[in-house]
């Protein structure tokens, strides 16, 4: 009797894993036919119409030495978020090295970039750096201070843009001014909110609470403890954050400063390929400043990589910088190399990281 029943116990988890194993592959091939058909009509909005017999003779006229630049600097501002991953974790002495932690900033690059707002990031991140023995709270601390740093430095040009640099901002922009105010409000709340959650735990965690039973009463949400207790461990995941940043204000600082570095470097992108196809006549703080609005009006919203919005946002903004025939072309070069170039490499990261775990776990 004992035997049966312990091994009906077994049967029932197994079931259990099996079917959240279904829920949790359902739920990527959905999210992978969403961002394919994303992709598919920002492909169609974006060369619907155009000569791309011109765009050719365009895209010839790119000089490789800044072409080879731009690549570099994509991969660049990708693998900047695995050294300070790195810098952190080795405060904490975590385990993986520098090579990992770069790993760990691609796999995170292609899970944000095919799901909504970015979701899907950290979570995959949390789970190799799990995979490699670090520990899940030092973990946990070391990807919310990177987080919460690159919000805070993206919202800091957002902000230092709209005061001192206002009245050429709204020309450029025209009617996506509202939208670039949208993406930085949010991005600001998003900020307060984490450091809310930091400074004063308790008092979010009821505020959290309500906002959540005014939602299951309203019908907008189903009544589940599994979510409070989900509220619960990210509200006191940020603790330790805010522990470390005590702890560490001189890495802090550092790390502050080579977000911003970071950031700038997928802005100058856009300038390396302005001075590849030879133009002149904007200077390269102009061209930097409109890449940066572009990405933060766009930065927050639900789709994956914001295509199409990112896309036909930059056709209107940079209209007046690549003059003529080199808009389109300067579109495709720029926008293929920080995003789609990049996530075809980190699609390759995690394949083979995919394979690595799984052969590590039949040794």
């Amino acid at each position: 009797m004992v035997r049966g029943r312990r091994k009906g116990w077994w049967h029932m988890e197994v079931s259990q894993n099996r079917v959240k194993g279904i829920v949790v592959d359902r739920k990527r091939i959905l999210e992978g036919i969403f961002f394919l058909a994303v992709m598919a009509l920002s492909f169609y909005t974006i060369f619907r119409g155009q000569d791309m017999g011109r765009i050719r003779q365009a895209l010839g006229r790119l000089s490789p030495f800044s072409l080879c630049a731009a690549l570099g600097v994509a991969l660049f501002f990708v693998s900047a978020e695995g050294i300070m991953i790195f810098y952190l974790l080795r405060s904490l002495n975590g385990r993986s090295r520098l090579g990992r932690c770069i790993c760990y900033s691609f796999i995170g690059f292609f899970y944000s970039g095919i799901t909504p707002s970015a979701t899907g990031g950290q979570p995959m991140q949390l789970y190799y750096m799990s995979k490699d023995r670090n520990s899940l709270s030092e973990s946990s601390v070391v990807l919310m201070t990177v987080a919460l740093i690159y919000k805070l430095v993206l919202v800091v040009i957002g902000i230092g843009t709209l005061v001192f640099w206002h009245r050429p901002l709204r020309g450029y922009l025209e009617e996506y001014f509202p939208l670039f105010l949208l993406g930085l409000a949010l991005n600001a709340l998003l900020v307060a909110l984490l450091l809310a959650v930091m400074l004063a735990p308790e008092s979010m965690k009821r505020i959290i609470f309500w906002m959540e039973k005014q939602l299951v009463r309203a019908g907008l949400l189903k009544r589940s403890e599994t979510r409070r207790d989900k509220i619960i461990q990210f509200v006191d995941g940020y603790q330790g954050a805010v522990h470390f940043l005590l702890a560490h204000k001189g890495k802090v600082l550092a790390v502050c400063f080579f977000t911003f570095l970071q950031r700038m470097s997928v802005f100058v992108l856009t300038w390396i390929i302005y001075c590849g196809f030879s133009l002149e006549g904007v200077d390269a703080l102009t061209v930097m400043l409109l890449q940066a609005t572009v990405y933060i009006a766009v930065d927050m919203l639900p789709v994956p990589g914001a295509q199409g919005i990112t896309e036909i946002m930059y056709r209107n903004v940079f209209s007046g910088i690549f003059t003529g025939e080199y808009l389109m072309p300067s579109l495709y070069v720029t926008r293929g190399i920080n995003f789609y170039f990049v996530l075809i490499v980190s699609l390759g990261v995690v394949a083979v990281n995919c394979l690595y775990v799984r052969r590590r776990k039949y040794k």
